[in-house]
């Protein structure tokens, strides 16, 4: 049974309150590669290219091993933003609640793994030995941070369903600019080298952590609410929450070997080409920042208008998200036409690097345009958590893009790249396939 609507619902939906919760989002994302890059300049002033080796390998290895628990920012903003939607304060804080007990389990058993994880990625990276001896030791010091790491994915989730993108931000300044500040000083000021900057992400990640906590805290208060133990492990609930996560996370990994196998397919076509398709995929990377805004903000508000039960409030939400979200990408895809070329020299000098980056340019200036439509409906069945469609459609596309891969093998790189646009393409289709079903889930 639905909860009667509320007369201002509609206003959930409005162009203002899309970019209340967009804007944000975008703001701080833009720390996010200036933290990448003061890292990697505090390492550079060592006049010995291992430790700048040393922090991308080991930066690598927990982006990939964090990002499999990425279900713990994305299934708590859609759970959060239902509950408000159904004015269900209760489980409201219990969603944030069960969030974060998944986030300490979680986090404590990859504490527990560290030894056996640390085995097989540096297995698997093949790094030079001077490389793996310094990544063993970021490593080391890094893996402290995996509580306080699913933590804050659990509370920016929240903070994001709530719709409350500005403590969002709030957050990831509190985290980003505290790890700069800290890698300086401890990397140049205490001569820390790499186990400097692992420690440095390590205290800035509890710092942001201990924040977003007290935030969360502060907000329960506000709206009444209060903790109970006995409300986070209600079997229905905790299974739901358990189900969407599952999900999300298969869907994740699915997403993540495309990724893998993209790079591994470069990596087989020789150094520069593969040093070419990573210049283009940090555009990519970039504009994937600005483009989470609107697709956060389509969590948010279709997830407000299931939980309110308000088909109409869910499709205009649906609707002008993804239209703020086209234009988006249009402006990126045009700059990255027009400027692409500059961009690349900045980002290399390698004169055959630049040179192959510059015939395959047109694809990553494409790819915004046609990907940001995965993404939004990525961003709507979120909402919705119908993460059950989710999964099924990447693993569809995921297929659909090996096949594709296999048949464009004749033309090399450009062959490549067009079987990504393709996995665009097949997740956008499957995903579409499945929309009608999910506006037809939530009453008139």
């Amino acid at each position: 049974m639905h909860p009667t609507p509320s007369p201002a619902a509609p206003a959930i939906t409005s162009h203002r309150s899309i970019l209340a919760i967009a804007l944000p989002i975008m703001l701080s994302n833009v720390s996010t590669p200036l933290l990448g890059a003061v890292d990697t300049a505090v390492v550079g002033q060592i006049p010995d290219p291992a430790y700048i080796g040393a922090v991308a390998v080991g930066s690598l290895i927990f982006t990939f091993l964090f990002w499999a628990f990425g279900f713990l920012r994305m299934g708590t903003t859609g759970l959060t933003a239902q509950a408000l939607g159904a004015h269900d304060h209760a489980e409201l804080v219990a969603s944030l609640g069960r969030s974060l007990l998944i986030a300490l389990a979680a986090g404590s058993l990859l504490l527990v793994l560290q030894w056996p994880l640390r085995e097989l990625a540096f297995a698997l990276l093949h790094a030079s030995d001077s490389v793996e001896g310094l990544g063993r030791g970021y490593f080391d010091i890094r893996i402290w941070a995996a509580p306080a790491t699913l933590a804050n994915y659990a509370l920016l989730g929240w903070f994001i369903g709530l719709g409350r993108t500005d403590i969002a931000l709030i957050l990831q300044l509190v985290l980003n600019l505290t790890n700069i500040v800290l890698d300086v000083w401890f990397v140049l000021g205490l001569g820390w080298d790499v186990r400097g900057v692992a420690a440095g992400t390590v205290l800035a990640e509890m710092l942001a952590a201990g924040t977003g906590l007290l935030l969360a805290a502060r907000h329960v208060r506000s709206i009444g609410g209060r903790w109970s133990l006995k409300r986070l492990l209600v079997p229905q609930q905790l299974q739901r929450t358990l189900r969407v996560n599952s999900d999300i996370m298969v869907r994740s990994l699915a997403l993540m070997f495309v990724m893998v196998w993209f790079t591994a397919q470069g990596a087989a076509q020789g150094n520069v080409r593969l040093a070419a398709n990573a210049v283009l995929l940090q555009f990519i990377s970039v504009s994937a920042y600005f483009l989470d805004g609107l697709a956060f903000a389509a969590e948010a508000l279709v997830g407000r208008a299931v939980g309110a039960g308000r088909r109409a409030a869910l499709a205009i939400a649906a609707g002008r998200t993804t239209l703020w979200a086209g234009v988006i990408a249009l402006v990126i895809s045009v700059l990255l036409w027009l400027s692409g070329a500059q961009l690349i020299d900045m980002l290399t000098v390698d004169a055959d690097v630049r040179a192959a980056a510059r015939i395959y340019l047109p694809w990553a200036a494409g790819a915004p345009l046609l990907g940001v439509w995965a993404f939004q409906l990525d961003g709507i069945f979120i909402g919705a958590t119908r993460t059950a469609d989710m999964r099924n459609a990447m693993l569809a596309s995921t297929a659909v893009f090996l096949l594709a891969w296999w048949l464009l093998l004749p033309w090399g790189n450009h062959g490549l790249w067009a079987a990504l646009y393709v996995n665009y393409l097949a997740r956008s289709i499957a995903l579409l396939r499945y929309y009608p079903a999910l506006l037809r889930s939530v009453p008139l």
